[in-house]
């Protein structure tokens, strides 16, 4: 480990690694893919073996801090070589302590099982008419149009009402819902560094998916939310109603910012990587490894977290147990060591691409990232089939090669706050 003294940037905090984390990540890459940061007492990862790594080992890394982040202290003093308990015995003072992506163990397994009968390639596809139409009718108005903002007036009601039509969220629900994740902060903001995750939208939502659940419960449909109010653990055991309004909202709300980030990233993109645009349009079926390629280089979540339950390592490093560790997907994404020289740069049908960690890897793979594939894919055809050309305004960002844009305030989303495209019909 480097030990002299730098000029280290505040990755929590500071606004120039907001807009460009990948250099902040290279400023760090020097020091080691596993490294102490100066600023807050946590590791920070940057190699995508040690990422992987450490993703795929919740037996020693609990993913509780995943949504309060490494920058806060542990609410208590670590005690002994294996701190387990002491992590369960404080989950209600952590952010999100209740939700999926931060159980561990057998919870977090019995909880996964459900969901991943309810993602699956058959329901999707049951959802694929309403997706296309959907897609169609947004980019049809915004081609009458001749452009739109892409990332609030295409992209953001979209994923909102395809993921509602999915799970069952009834029709005059869906607008208030959207209005209320778009008037919430940001997750991870860096712009409120004493709180940057606010529940508030999701308890909103958590009164109406009590609501729809107990009428599932009574009166069973066909949409998700049936399912998940009928469904039982694998060991036979039902969760309560609880369990399933948590469950159910995070599902509603989880996936809903990163899509829509996804399709502003890859706009940026199709626009300016010279000859793509054409490319994409006249080959259809290079768009799924064009999205792979994107995901790489511009996931929608910079970075997760864990905490160390147990004295472990991470390749030769020791790591003491309630160490906290910022796992770096974006830079993991862009490591040289896995992806080569050229790992900064965009490069279609790049060898081994389906390896990226943008949806994270191990047991926590994010459960709704072939929903996320689907939809980024459906809406980029219908605005290939109804325009002949597309544009990011000059007026707005710039010219090509000199674009400035606004980003997301966040130290976990990586994505644009703003994107304004001219659609030529």
């Amino acid at each position: 480990m480097t030990t002299q003294a730098t000029n280290e940037r505040d990755y929590f905090t500071d606004p120039s690694v907001l807009l460009d984390p990948y250099g902040y990540f290279e400023e760090m890459r020097p020091r080691g893919p596993v490294c102490q940061l100066e600023t807050h007492d946590c590791l920070l990862i940057t190699g995508f073996d040690e990422c992987v790594e450490v993703l795929r080992n919740p037996a020693d890394f609990s993913s509780l801090n995943s949504l309060a982040s490494s920058a806060f202290p542990l609410p208590f003093k670590p005690e002994g070589s294996d701190i387990s308990a002491q992590i369960e015995a404080h989950r209600d003072k952590y952010v999100g302590g209740d939700l999926v992506v931060t159980f561990d163990d057998a919870h977090h397994t019995n909880v996964r099982a459900l969901m991943s009968r309810m993602f699956t390639p058959s329901r999707l596809k049951s959802n694929e008419a309403f997706m296309r139409d959907y897609a169609a009718e947004l980019v049809r108005a915004a081609v009458a149009e001749g452009g739109c903002e892409l990332v609030n007036q295409i992209a953001t009601p979209y994923v909102t009402m395809v993921v509602a039509d999915l799970l069952g969220v009834p029709a005059e629900d869906r607008k208030k819902f959207e209005e209320k994740i778009a008037a919430g902060q940001t997750v991870g903001s860096i712009e409120n560094p004493d709180a940057p995750t606010d529940m508030s939208a999701l308890e909103f939502m958590g009164a109406y998916f009590y609501g729809y659940l107990e009428e599932r419960m009574a009166s069973p449909g066909t949409d998700l939310l049936s399912e998940l109010a009928t469904l039982p653990y694998p060991d036979g055991t039902k969760p309560d109603i609880l369990e399933l309004v948590g469950l159910a909202v995070f599902m509603f709300a989880a996936g809903q910012d990163t899509s829509a980030k996804l399709l502003g990233n890859s706009m940026r993109y199709i626009v300016d990587v010279p000859g793509l645009q054409q490319q994409l349009r006249d080959d259809r079926t290079l768009i799924p490894w064009f999205l792979e390629e994107i995901l790489r280089l511009e996931g929608s979540s910079k970075a997760t977290h864990r905490i160390a339950r147990r004295d472990t390592k991470i390749g030769d490093r020791p790591v003491p147990a309630g160490t906290q560790v910022i796992v770096a997907l974006a830079a993991a994404n862009r490591d040289p060591r896995r992806w080569g020289e050229d790992a900064n740069e965009f490069k279609l049908k790049r060898p081994g691409i389906k390896q990226h960690i943008a949806f994270g890897r191990g047991s926590h793979t994010c459960a709704g990232a072939p929903l996320a594939r689907a939809e980024v894919t459906a809406i980029l055809n219908q605005f290939f089939d109804q325009t002949s050309a597309i544009r990011i305004s000059e007026e707005k960002h710039g010219k090509p090669g000199a674009r400035h844009y606004q980003f997301e305030p966040s130290f976990i989303i990586r994505g644009l706050e703003h994107l304004y495209l001219e659609l030529q019909s």
